[in-house]
C-alpha cells in the first residue's frame, strides 16, 4: 500500500458476486474476535498511509474506504498517516492531493494527521537502541555488492565483513552518517538478522540510507531516512494503530515488521494482508502511472482516462458510486482483475436517481419543420427525472428548426432501423410526431438539412387522435437557442483486460480512448451548468460539467459513462 512493488503472481479472474460474498469479512471477523477476547483493551485504531509521491488511484480508494470503513463500524479512529521517508520523489502536491481525495470520498481523520516526518527523531533513537542491543550495524558494502550477499530464493546470503563491527564503532558511524560526512550509497545501518534466512527480507534488511536531499517538510534538517519497513512499523506503534492493514505484497514483510517491533520492546499492532485491487482495462502501478503522466500519454493526473481518484472526479464520478463498489468487491485474500464494468454500473445506479434528465446532440444534423410558423418558439414541459418526481420539471423551447442526432437518420434505412428515413414518421420527444419528405444535400452529396413537417395534435409526444403509432422516439434541441459546446467521449484507456500482463503495457494503449466533439447542441438551460454538475443526456449517457476546461457561459461536458450498462445484463443472465 506504502510502495510499488509487485504483487505475487496470480492468476487474474473476473470476481463474481458469490466470492465477494465468501471473502468479504475475514478481517472484520479478525477484528471482532479481537473484541471479545479484550485485545487492544477493545480499541479499534486503524491507519491509511498513502506515500505523498503520486496522486491516489482507484486502489487506494479501496484502502481508504476499507481503513475509515472499519474503523467507523467499531466505534474506533482512522488515521491519515503520511510515509514521506523518501524526499526524493515526495511533495507538497502530492500531499495537498491526498488529503482532497480522501475528504471528497467523504471521509474525516479529524485530528489525527500524521506523518513519519514527525517521528525522525523518535525513529532515530529506536536505531541507536537496536545498535546498543547488537541487533543493527552499520555496512560499508556497496550497494551493488549488498544485492551479491544478499543471495537468491535458492542460495542462502553471505555476511557482510562489516558485520562484526564492535558497538561503538556502530555507534559513532551512524552518528557520522547522520552528520553528513559520508555520501550517498557508502554506507547504510542494517538490521543484524539471519543471512541464510529462508525470507530473503530478513537478510540483515538496510533501516537506514543517505539521502543528501531536501525534505519538504523538515527541509536539511536530515541526511539520513529511514527505510518503509522500519519507519512503518515503528509509526503504527506509536500511534497505537491495532489493526495495521495492508496488500498482499507485504505478507513477506510481515515477519520484518514483527521483528523490529519484539526486538524494540515496543508496542505491537497486527498486520493483517488483503488483495489488492487489480481493474480490467487500466493499469494501478504508480509506476506506470507516472510514466503515462511525464510521457505526455495522458494530460496530466487528473485526466479523466486516468484511473487516479482526481480522473474519476473530473470525468464524472461520484464519493457514493465509489465507495459503494468498494463495498461490493469486498476484501479477498487473493488477488483478481476486478470487471471495470462493475464499476460502471454503480456510477449508474447512483446518477439514475439524482442526475437531471436533458436533450443534447453530439454530433447535429438539421431539421426544418416547414409547416411550422417561422419565428414562433413554444416552450414544452419536460421531466427532470422520472425516478425522482420531486425534481419537477423544466421548461424546454421548440421552434421550426432544431437538430437530431446524425445517426437518428438514414436515407436507404436497413429493415430494423426504426428511427428518421424519407417518408417515415417519428416522435421527437416532449414535443411533436414528425414526418421526412425531403434530404438537401451539399456539393459534396453529404447530407447537410432535413425537410420535414409535423402534426399539430400531438404535442407533447401524445398520440394522434387516429391512434396512428410510431417506433421511434428522438431527442433534439431548438436551434436558435441551442448551446455551442465541446463534449469529450472517454473509452478505457487499454485496448486488452489486463494491460499489467503485456510485454509492454504502452503497445495497448487505445487510441480512441477520447474523443473531442465540437459544435454540440444542448439545451440551453446548461448555458450556466456548475463545474461538476452531472446530467443525463438522454438516450447518450451520464454527463458532467469539465472542471478545468469550462468557462462561464461556455461549459465543457465529459461523458462520465454510457447508458448500456453491461454489468446488470451479467448479473441478470447468471454469468
Amino acid at each position: 500500500m506504502g510502495n510499488d512493488k509487485q504483487a505475487p503472481p496470480q492468476e487474474a479472474q473476473i470476481i463474481d458476486a458469490e466470492q465477494r460474498l465468501g471473502s468479504s469479512n475475514f478481517i472484520r471477523h479478525i477484528i471482532e474476535e479481537d473484541l471479545e477476547t479484550g485485545k487492544f483493551d477493545g480499541r479499534v485504531e486503524t491507519r491509511f498511509p498513502p506515500e505523498p509521491n503520486g496522486y491516489l488511484h482507484i486502489g487506494h480508494a479501496k484502502s481508504i474506504c476499507l481503513n475509515f470503513g472499519l474503523a467507523a463500524q467499531y466505534n474506533g479512529q482512522c488515521h491519515l498517516r503520511f510515509d514521506d521517508t523518501n524526499p526524493l520523489k515526495e511533495n507538497v502536491e502530492y500531499v495537498e492531493s491526498i488529503k482532497e481525495d480522501v475528504r471528497w470520498l467523504g471521509f474525516d481523520w479529524g485530528a489525527h494527521e500524521y506523518f513519519a516526518s514527525d517521528y525522525f527523531d523518535r525513529l532515530y533513537g529506536f536505531a541507536i537502541e537496536l545498535i546498543k542491543k547488537g541487533r543493527a550495524y552499520v555496512d560499508s558494502l556497496s550497494p551493488d555488492q549488498i544485492r551479491e550477499y544478499r543471495g537468491t530464493l535458492n542460495e542462502p546470503g553471505r555476511e557482510s565483513p562489516y558485520r562484526s563491527r564492535p558497538v561503538e564503532e556502530n555507534l559513532q558511524l551512524f552518528e557520522k552518517m547522520a552528520a553528513g560526512e559520508f555520501e550517498e550509497g557508502q554506507c547504510v545501518l542494517r538490521a543484524k538478522i539471519d543471512m541464510a534466512a529462508p525470507n530473503i527480507v530478513m537478510r540483515d534488511p538496510t533501516l537506514y540510507r543517505i539521502r543528501k536531499v531536501q525534505h519538504h517538510r523538515t527541509g536539511k534538517r536530515w541526511c539520513i531516512y529511514p527505510m518503509y519497513d522500519f519507519a512503518h512499523c515503528l509509526s503504527d506503534s506509536i500511534e497505537a494503530i491495532t489493526h495495521s492493514i495492508c496488500t498482499l505484497e507485504f505478507v513477506n514483510n510481515r515477519e520484518l515488521y514483527d521483528w523490529i517491533l519484539d526486538a524494540l520492546e515496543v508496542y505491537h499492532p497486527q498486520q493483517i494482508e488483503f488483495a489488492r485491487l487489480n481493474l480490467a482495462y487500466t493499469v494501478l502501478s504508480k509506476r506506470k502511472l507516472i510514466q503515462l503522466v511525464e510521457e505526455g500519454i495522458v494530460d496530466g493526473w487528473d485526466d479523466p482516462r486516468m484511473p487516479s481518484i482526481s480522473g474519476f472526479r473530473r470525468r464524472g464520478y461520484t464519493p457514493a458510486a465509489i465507495r459503494r463498489f468498494c463495498d461490493r468487491i469486498g476484501v479477498a485474500k487473493r488477488d483478481s482483475l476486478v470487471d471495470i464494468a462493475m464499476l460502471e454500473h454503480c456510477l449508474r445506479e447512483d446518477l439514475n436517481t439524482s442526475a437531471p434528465r436533458v436533450m443534447g446532440v453530439l454530433r447535429p444534423l438539421k431539421v426544418v419543420i416547414e409547416n411550422y410558423p417561422e419565428g414562433q418558439v413554444e416552450y414544452l414541459e419536460a421531466v427532470n427525472n422520472p425516478e425522482d418526481p420531486s425534481m419537477g420539471i423544466r421548461q424546454v423551447p421548440f421552434s421550426r428548426e432544431f437538430y437530431i442526432e446524425r445517426d437518428d437518420f438514414m436515407e436507404a434505412p436497413p429493415k430494423k432501423f426504426f428511427r428518421l428515413a424519407p417518408g417515415r414518421e417519428v416522435r421527437l420527444r416532449y414535443a411533436y410526431f414528425i414526418r421526412c419528405h425531403d434530404v438537401v444535400k451539399d456539393d459534396q452529396g453529404e447530407i447537410v438539412e432535413l425537410r420535414c413537417t409535423y402534426d399539430p395534435e400531438t404535442r407533447g409526444g401524445n398520440a394522434p387522435p387516429d391512434g396512428r403509432k410510431v417506433k421511434a422516439t428522438l431527442h433534439w434541441v431548438s436551434a436558435a437557442e441551442a448551446l455551442d459546446t465541446d463534449v469529450r467521449l472517454y473509452d478505457h484507456l487499454f485496448t486488452v483486460e489486463n494491460p499489467a500482463e503485456t510485454e509492454d503495457f504502452k503497445e495497448s494503449l487505445n487510441p480512441e480512448s477520447l474523443t473531442i466533439l465540437t459544435g454540440c447542441k444542448l439545451e440551453p438551460g446548461l448555458k450556466n451548468a456548475e463545474p461538476g454538475a452531472h446530467f443525463q443526456f438522454e438516450r447518450l449517457g451520464y454527463f458532467t460539467v469539465d472542471t478545468r476546461d469550462s468557462t462561464p457561459g461556455k461549459p465543457v461536458f465529459n461523458r462520465a459513462v454510457t447508458l448500456r450498462d453491461t454489468w446488470a445484463k451479467i448479473q441478470k443472465s447468471g454469468k
